[in-house]
Parts: structure tokens; C-alpha cells; sequence
């Protein structure tokens, strides 16, 4: 037979068996070739010229030891035919997917970077955003841990990153949701600019001189910065559940622990630049600012390019409606992009037996579920002043009972609060208030009763909230509570 590059391992493997344990011998990375996905995979369309470099050898010195191999099992002779041209990029998803995830099993295994780089611009160079996405995700289903995933994430970023960069930058309509985080991106660089000009001037370890004459400006940039909570806040409740619809959550998990990360490295610069001048505040400082550069880098070269790729105007339209209500980090949305008035951007219709809500829809059932389940006793009066609800709770902290349904509110109450309650729906009615609240000692609890007026979108009064909540064990809480303790 004639033997080449361009072989494919499939090919030989088919032809000669034995040639199975050969590859293995050769490298540990061949026993890859055992598992039935990567033999139908990679195996499958795989050259010779790319198993070397997955195994690190010599293309020439493989062929050379193949056709010997051959020799000594069969007595035949193979001719080696010699080809020069450079080796072909895996085309198939699939396969390419496998070498991927081969690339990352082998960062976690501490391969050479190097190695690595040249095996993927080998084999994978022109990968697509959201493949980099579907690894990490296959990786997690496949029993990875999401903190392993994470740990090496930026690693994953360095290896990809010529690739990735060679990709044409987004262009996209002033106004929607991805160039509205894009502005913020910048926003925060020229804010961590404005950080790392000043940790030049302080240089480390710090001079105390110059640090605590630029203490204050830093102070007041790192809590600038910390507005970014509300840029992440927005992928997370915004972004990530609309990529959860189309199977994406690999990156969304993945993400989401390196903003809890970026959270608390915040939270650390903020608390230790009130402090002394020392080399670890720096530090904290500067592992912020990288931090926050590398997630804008994912975001920008990563998760935007795979979203746009995979989101449609509707799902653009779901993310843009609650975008508000959170809020944005530093800057406004720009005008421009006109969110579609289509089926796509309206609340998803409720089921047969469900009550259609604002923010989304529930059976009759569960809603009293619900409410017999709050921590607090509450009760409804109407705009006639009649109770038409109170949620009986297991243990109420004021007994109820229904004949209390359609009865007047006032005339539920002792003769000497008559007038006190009337004052507070009268004022209520006529606008001038929307709260009442009072707290009061029995038998050995603090109680909290509040009312609240009920107003419909035009502000005309609906009725009367009342919510009476026992607060003695909230009291007494202090510290912080972060772990599940459960006995």
C-alpha cells in the first residue's frame, strides 16, 4: 500500500488491526482511539499528519515506523509517498469538538502550553464562538466540576485567543441589549484606567507618601467600579435564562461563579484601601482590575459573538424588556434599535388553569399555596373598606376566621381603634399616604403590623394591605450567615 500524510488513521486501523496497540505504544494520547465516540469521531477523518501532532511526533519518523511496523507483522512492503503541504483542519463538529475538549482534559493535566497552541492551530484554528461554549458545557455533563471548569477558564481564553481575535468585531444597532453591555465595557476600562495609572504612581511596595495622597481617588474609583454588579446582575437574570431556553448553560454556570469572584475581590479592595498602604491591598487592586479585563475579553469574544449567533430578534426582545428594572452600570442605553412588537416579546401565554400575572402565571392552587406559605400574615381589604382575604397560615398571629369575609374592616377592630383605622384608609384614599406601621410586645414576641395602600397602574386606591410579621428572631440576628447549616 502507499502511505502519506494524508492517510487517515481510520483507514489503517481498518486494514490493519494491530496497528491499535502500535499507535498507543507510541503515545498515551492515542488510547483515545479506544473510546468508540473519538474513533468514530477524530479516528474517522484523521490524517496521519494530524495524529502527530496530537501525539507530539515527527510526521516523517511516524510514517517511516508505520511502513516498518507493516513490514514486520505482514511482509509487506509499503511505499512511503512524501507530501508537503500543510495539514488540513478538522472540519467535522463533532471531531473538532473532541479535540477540543483532548486539548482542555490536557490543560488540566499541565501539557506544555506551546504544544497545545500549535495543536490547535493545527487542527481547529478557525473554531467558532459557540463551540467554546458547548466544550465547557459537554466537559460539566461529562462530570467535570463547574469550579474546575472555571479555574482554568482563562487558561481555556489564552490558548483560543488568536483565534478568537481573528473574528470580525460585533457591529451592532445603537440601543440593543449587547451594545448596551458593551458600552459599560468600556465604561469600566477607562474607570480601571484611571485604578492602574494611579497604582503606577504608588508603585510597590507602595511609597506612604504618594499613597495617601492618592488614597481617597482610589477609594473613589474601586467604588465606581463596583457598579458593575449591575452590568452582571443583567446577564444573569436577563442574558443567561434566555441561553438557557436553547441549552446553553455550560457558560452561564461558568460565568456566573467568576462574578461572584470579581463580587468579593470588590468587596476586599473596598474594605483594605481604608486601611494602611501595604503590598497585599495592591494586590487585591490589581486582581481586581485583571479580573473585571478578563470577563469583558470573554464577554466581547466569546459570549456576545455565540449570542448573536444563536439568539433571534424575539429573544433579544425578552432580554431588552426587563433590562430596566434592574438597571445599568454607569451609562443609558443609546436610541437606535427598536426591540419587535411580536409574539416573541410578550409575556408567555398562560395555560388552561392558569391566572396570567404580570411577571409570569399560576394556577388558583398554587397561588393559595403561596400565600398560605409567606412568613407573614396578610390581609386584604377592598376599596369599600371590606376584608375579602386573609391567608390562614398555620400559626396566625392574630386569629381570623371566614366570618370576617365581607365585613367591614372598622368594625373588625376594638371601638377604641375605630378611629385610628379609619384615619389610616382615609389617608390612604386621598392619597396622601401609602404606608402605616407600628410594632408592639406580647407575650414575650415583637410583633410588626404594617399597612400598605394598594394602587392599580393609574394610581387610583384599590384597597389596603395588612402584613403582621413576627420579628423577635430577626432581632436578634447579627454577623453574617453564608453556609447552610443544617442539624
Amino acid at each position: 500500500m502507499d502511505l502519506s500524510a494524508k492517510t487517515k488513521i481510520d483507514d489503517l486501523i481498518k486494514g490493519y488491526p494491530f496497528l491499535m496497540d502500535f499507535f498507543i505504544a507510541q503515545s498515551p494520547k492515542f488510547r483515545l482511539l479506544q473510546s468508540d465516540v473519538m474513533r468514530k469521531t477524530v479516528g474517522r477523518i484523521a490524517t496521519l499528519d494530524q495524529a502527530s501532532s496530537i501525539g507530539g511526533l515527527e510526521i516523517k519518523k511516524l510514517l517511516s515506523d508505520i511502513a516498518a511496523e507493516i513490514k514486520s507483522k505482514t511482509g509487506e512492503d509499503v511505499k512511503i509517498i512524501a507530501d508537503v503541504t500543510a495539514p488540513e483542519v478538522l472540519k467535522d463538529a463533532e471531531s473538532r469538538h473532541e479535540v477540543l475538549k483532548d486539548i482542555i482534559r490536557d490543560l488540566h493535566q499541565g501539557v506544555d502550553m506551546a504544544v497545545l497552541k500549535k495543536r490547535f492551530y493545527e487542527l481547529i484554528k478557525d473554531v467558532e464562538y459557540s463551540e467554546i461554549a458547548k466544550m465547557e458545557q459537554k466537559l460539566m455533563e461529562e462530570g467535570m466540576p463547574e469550579s474546575e471548569v472555571k479555574r482554568l477558564c482563562d487558561v481555556h481564553v489564552q490558548v483560543f485567543k488568536e483565534s478568537l481575535e481573528a473574528k470580525e468585531a460585533l457591529a451592532l444597532p445603537a440601543g440593543h441589549p449587547i451594545h448596551t453591555f458593551m458600552l459599560e465595557n468600556r465604561a469600566a476600562e477607562a474607570i480601571m484606567n484611571g485604578i492602574t495609572a494611579i497604582l503606577e504612581k504608588v508603585c510597590d511596595p507602595p511609597i506612604r507618601e504618594i499613597y495617601k495622597q492618592q488614597q481617597g481617588s482610589l477609594g473613589v474609583l474601586i467604588e465606581r467600579l463596583a457598579e458593575i454588579n449591575l452590568h452582571y446582575l443583567r446577564k444573569e437574570n436577563q442574558l443567561f435564562p434566555i441561553l438557557e431556553l436553547h441549552g446553553i448553560t455550560g457558560p452561564s454556570e461558568v460565568m456566573w461563579a467568576i462574578h461572584d469572584d470579581i463580587r468579593q475581590l470588590i468587596k476586599k479592595a473596598k474594605s483594605e484601601i481604608l486601611g494602611p498602604p501595604s503590598s497585599e491591598v495592591l494586590k487585591t487592586i490589581s486582581d481586581m482590575v485583571k479580573a473585571v479585563t478578563d470577563m469583558i475579553y470573554k464577554e466581547e469574544h466569546i459570549l456576545f459573538p455565540m449570542c448573536m449567533d444563536m439568539l433571534a430578534d424575539p429573544d433579544w426582545t425578552k432580554v431588552e424588556k426587563g433590562e430596566e428594572e434592574i438597571g445599568y452600570a454607569w451609562i443609558k442605553p443609546e436610541k437606535g434599535w427598536m426591540p419587535e412588537s411580536v409574539s416573541g416579546g410578550e409575556k408567555p401565554a398562560a395555560a388552561a388553569g392558569e391566572i396570567a400575572l404580570d411577571t409570569g402565571h399560576l394556577t388558583a392552587e398554587q397561588i393559595n399555596m403561596l400565600l398560605t406559605h409567606l412568613p407573614v400574615d396578610i390581609s386584604f381589604v377592598n376599596e369599600k373598606d371590606e376584608v375579602v382575604y386573609y391567608s390562614q397560615t398555620k400559626e396566625r398571629i392574630f386569629p381570623r376566621s371566614p366570618g370576617v369575609i365581607g365585613r367591614k374592616v372598622q368594625n373588625c377592630h376594638p371601638p377604641k381603634s375605630f378611629h385610628m383605622v379609619q384615619k389610616i384608609l382615609d389617608e390612604f384614599r386621598a392619597g396622601n399616604r401609602d404606608t402605616a406601621e407600628f410594632w408592639i410586645q406580647m407575650k414575650g414576641r415583637v410583633l410588626h403590623i404594617r399597612y400598605f395602600a394598594v394602587r392599580d397602574t393609574n394610581r387610583q386606591y384599590r384597597g389596603t394591605l395588612e402584613v403582621s410579621q413576627d420579628i423577635t428572631e430577626i432581632q436578634k440576628l447579627t454577623g453574617n450567615k453564608r453556609l447552610l447549616e443544617w442539624d
